[in-house]
Parts: structure tokens; C-alpha cells; sequence
């Protein structure tokens, strides 16, 4: 089953998540459930959270679908969603000033990275208001606009917040990672 068939119609199965049926809803997590774990985890870099979000994004479905047009692709609007609940996330734990002790603890007990993993560490170690633009502009492809909207800042804070995050990320890698 996939979701671009028949969107719309009565018998799609976005209309039948809509409606709560477990088994569109079973489907539609089969189908995109690894991309939304996968922004998840780069916004909020702790396993742990991103299953969280997934979870909350795919119990909150059928409501969240009520207010879906239909315009666009369903998976952009699916990463829309989930970037939205992993920056809320965000935004509690660092009300509640969580630490991440399982970061640390992983960390210990991997071996050396790879550069694809000593560029996800650096980025790890970004804080989270520019992890989340980086990840937005440069791996998911948003455009400044749609980041501004998402995390509630101007277009302007937008770029700068980018280049802050990439020069940061340029000086963690040069240091030695």
C-alpha cells in the first residue's frame, strides 16, 4: 500500500488513518516510520526521544491528519509534523534542564568513529537551536521560510543561526574529531 495512491479518495489510506483504522495506521508507520525516526534523532540526538516522538507522532495521527489539505507530498507534511514535536520536545526538556546520561554512557563504549559518525557526534554536540536549524536547511532541505515557521524565528535568524552552526561544527571537526 503506498500513501501517493488515491490520495483523497474514500477508500485511500490516508482517509482510513483518518478515521483511526489501525491497519492504515499500521501501514502508513511501516511505510514512513524510519524517516520519522530518523529526523527525530538528528534533531534531538538521543535515541531514546526520537522513539518518543515517533510515538507521539503516530498516536497523534488520525487527529493530526484532520487538519492535513492534501497539497504536497504526505511524507513532507509527515516531517513537518515530527520536526514540530521533536522541537517541542526540545523545548520542555530545556525547561526541565534534562541531562543526557545515555549520550555519555554510548559514547563510552563505542568504538573509534568513522567520519560519518565523528560528523554526527560534532553535530550532536551542537546546541539545539542550531542542531535543529542545520538539520532543517541542510539534511531535510527546507527552505529558510518553512525553518522560520517551524521553530517560531525570523528568516533572518534563520541564516544566521545556520552559519553559526556550520562555522561551530567546522571548528569541532578541525579539533580533532
Amino acid at each position: 500500500m503506498s500513501t501517493s495512491a488515491g490520495n483523497g479518495g474514500p477508500g485511500s489510506l490516508i482517509a482510513e488513518a483518518r478515521a483511526g483504522s489501525p491497519d492504515a495506521l499500521s501501514a502508513l508507520y511501516l511505510e514512513h516510520g524510519g524517516a520519522v525516526f530518523r529526523l527525530a534523532y538528528k534533531l534531538v540526538g538521543a535515541r531514546e526521544d526520537a522513539e518518543d516522538i515517533v510515538h507521539d507522532v503516530f498516536v497523534g495521527l488520525p487527529e493530526a491528519l484532520r487538519r492535513y489539505e492534501e497539497r504536497g507530498r504526505f511524507v513532507g507534511w509527515l516531517k513537518r509534523v515530527t520536526a514540530r514535536v521533536a522541537l517541542m520536545r526540545l523545548r520542555s526538556r530545556k525547561r526541565r534542564r534534562e541531562v543526557a546520561l545515555d549520550s555519555a554512557t554510548a559514547q563510552a563504549e563505542q568504538p573509534a568513529p568513522s567520519e560519518r559518525d565523528g560528523l554526527q557526534a560534532a553535530v550532536s554536540t551542537l546546541p539545539d537551536h542550531l542542531r535543529a536549524v542545520l538539520v532543517l536547511k541542510e539534511i531535510e532541505g527546507y527552505a529558510h521560510a518553512e525553518i522560520a515557521e517551524l521553530l517560531g524565528i525570523s528568516e533572518g535568524a534563520s541564516r544566521v543561526r545556520l552559519t553559526r552552526a556550520l562555522k561551530r561544527l567546522r571548528n569541532e571537526l578541525e579539533s580533532g574529531r
